[in-house]
Parts: structure tokens; sequence; C-alpha cells
């Protein structure tokens, strides 16, 4: 019985700081993209910087007819990592971008179209595999540019759950996405404005030097729980 209750608990927390969150910031139409592909470039390239420096470099590859497939494709590498520079680590991110492309020219013959038929599993389990593709870019790209019902964790999530007793540190990435994805409803359009939400709480008010005082999960109606523990 107590187990259930503590689930349960769990579940009521995330559901209620979802609503709190969403009747004070609103839909966020997030991820910031025209095209699916766009979105898949923004997140390889918004690795380890912030999104003011990524649509710097999207816009470059805009202007210049690049934010396609087979456009990128055929960039020389010098002029990409000329074109992506605002995003930081520039040579290493072209080197993904390349990555990413041959994959998806291998495998699906360059169709976006194509690899997004491919099931949940299998698809992030081939992403995966690509060279400087972890777990947070992979599931962005299935998220936001797939569709695909999955949680995207990152360093905000951690931050904000951890400040509110919900998980504690040194839980996985696999372990607080199972967290979510099992006390959530499959539920694509959740899982997108969520975490979403969880971005603009963070980058807003739950920062390293956080803003408790106007933080709107700063509510004592929020239940706190121990149920999560990595064990």
């Amino acid at each position: 019985m107590g187990k259930r209750s503590n689930k349960g608990s769990l579940r009521k927390s995330l559901l209620d700081i979802y609503k709190i969150l969403y009747r004070e910031f609103g839909p966020q139409h997030w991820w910031p993209g025209e095209t699916p592909f766009e979105v898949i470039v923004g997140a390889i390239l918004t690795q380890n910087t912030s999104w003011s420096n990524v649509a710097k470099a999207i816009d470059n590859l805009k202007k210049e007819g690049y934010m396609m497939p087979d456009a990128l494709h055929s960039l020389p590498l010098p002029r990409l990592t000329r074109l992506i520079r605002p995003s930081g680590y520039y040579n290493i991110k072209a080197k993904r971008l390349i990555e990413f492309l041959n994959f998806l020219f291998n495998e699906y013959n360059g169709s976006l179209e194509r690899m997004f038929k491919t099931n949940l599993a299998d698809l992030r389990e081939k992403l995966l595999k690509i060279k400087g593709i972890g777990p947070e870019t992979a599931d962005s790209i299935l998220l936001y540019a797939g569709n695909y019902p999955i949680f995207v964790i990152d360093a905000y999530t951690k931050r904000i759950l951890s400040r509110h007793n919900i998980i504690t540190d040194g839980m996985d990435y696999h372990f607080l996405q199972r967290l979510f994805m099992d006390n959530l409803a499959e539920d694509t359009e959740l899982y997108n404005e969520y975490h979403a939400l969880i971005v603009k709480t963070a980058k807003d008010f739950c920062k390293k030097k956080p803003i408790c005082e106007l933080c709107p999960l700063n509510n004592p109606y929020i239940p706190r729980t121990s149920e999560g523990k990595n064990t």
C-alpha cells in the first residue's frame, strides 16, 4: 500500500509542477525551428552553448541556402566550420553534423521522412551510435523533430527536481527519463511542453543562484516525495 501511495505522490508532484508552469508561462512553441531538419541541426549545435549562439549559426546556414540535408551534406568541411562558428566548438560540431548527415544518407538516402518511419527504439539505438550524439541530443531529435513520445532530460531538469526534493543526486539519464515516462501519460505534446517549461523556469528563476522568491514553483502545495531513489 505504501509503495502505491508513494508512486501516486510522485505522479501528482510531477503533474502539479507541469500545471503550475503551464499556467504561469503558457505554451512555449519549442523547439524553435521551421523544419524538422532545422530542429536536428539546432539540437546538435546547442551542445555546450546558449541558444542565442546557435541561432546565429543557423541564420548563417539559412542565408547561404544550406538548411537542407542534401545541400548541407555537399558543403565542404572548412566552409561548414566557418558558417557555424558562432555556436562555439565549431570544429567538433561540424564533424558531428557530418556524422549525422552521413548516417542519414547511408541509412535513409537522405530522407528524414523515411528515417522517422523507423520505430522509436530502433531509431534511438541508431542515433546513439553516431559519434557525438548522446542521449539528450538523440531524444531531442526524436521528440522535437520526429514527434516521438520520449522525454528529454537535461541539466535544468535535474536542477529543478533536486531543489524540490523530488530526485536525489547521482540518478542517471535513463533513470530520470523513466521517472517521467512511467508517471506521465505517453503523450508527445505533453513531453514537448513539459521540457520546454522546465527550460524556461531554469533560465528565468532556477539559475545557479536561484531567485526562489519569484519562482512560480516556490509553492507550499507542491507535494514532496522521497520516491525515486536510484537503487
